[in-house]
């Protein structure tokens, strides 16, 4: 079987979709004769006609294709559903990579029932009740955050805020008013949306966060989890 044929069947065996970090840890690359498999495996699902890509990092059978995309709602022409399963999916990374940095992770409540694949994203958090690290007036802000990392003293260690299509400015707001905690603060969307990003982080209101919030693009995120899920650890952001 050639490698082509076996990162088909993986995928076919992971039910017609995988991340690559699903995909890579699914493969026996016991003959494969290369110091990077994992570099194989993308280079494979990006050039063959038998792959799609749905979103970075997500990868599914053209035979799949249709049950696929009804399986997530995101048949063409469904933007609504679309726009969910976007936010959702880098949602459920970014829990994923606390997690296997054996971190608490925690989304909020307006978004426990919503899907990562194929799992609710309340399944993949490891907490359902965020811990009370501040004032009211402060986790007002902390519990609409889209997900949350806290160390083992229960203390913030990272804010992650997906903006698919949504106003990158309340996401900063809410970052100025947790900015007292010692953690890092992530703005998640397409590259795209990083000159904007630029130009509201650049801005005076900001200038107490500015040199502490990161963009973090789909892809960069999505390569993360990749490594992550294969090594159970994770680089530094």
């Amino acid at each position: 079987m050639t490698q082509t044929q076996q990162v088909i069947e993986a995928i076919r065996n992971l039910g017609g979709y995988a991340t690559f970090g699903k995909l890579n840890r699914a493969i026996d690359f016991s003959t494969w004769e290369t110091k990077t498999p994992e570099a194989s495996v993308r280079r494979i699902v990006q050039n063959s006609h038998d792959i799609f890509r749905i979103k970075a990092g997500l990868w599914a059978l053209k035979e799949c294709e249709s049950e696929v995309l009804k399986r997530f709602s995101i048949e063409q022409g469904n933007e609504d559903a679309e726009k969910e399963f976007t936010h959702s999916y880098y949602q459920g990374l970014a829990v994923e990579i606390g997690n296997l940095r054996k971190l608490n992770t925690f989304v909020p409540s307006q978004d426990k029932n919503k899907y990562f694949l194929d799992r609710q994203l309340k399944n993949i958090a490891s907490m359902q009740e965020i811990y009370q690290f501040a004032y009211p007036e402060v986790m007002k802000y902390a519990k609409t955050v889209d997900a949350i990392w806290f160390n083992e003293r229960r203390m913030p260690n990272a804010f992650f805020e997906i903006e698919h299509s949504t106003d990158i400015q309340n996401s900063l707001l809410k970052y100025y008013e947790l900015q007292d905690y010692n953690a890092d603060f992530f703005i998640v969307a397409d590259e795209y949306r990083y000159s904007k990003f630029s130009d509201l982080i650049s801005r005076s209101m900001f200038k107490p966060i500015m040199n502490r919030v990161k963009f973090k693009s789909y892809e960069s995120l999505s390569e993360i989890h990749s490594k992550a899920y294969i090594h159970a650890t994770v680089e530094s952001f």
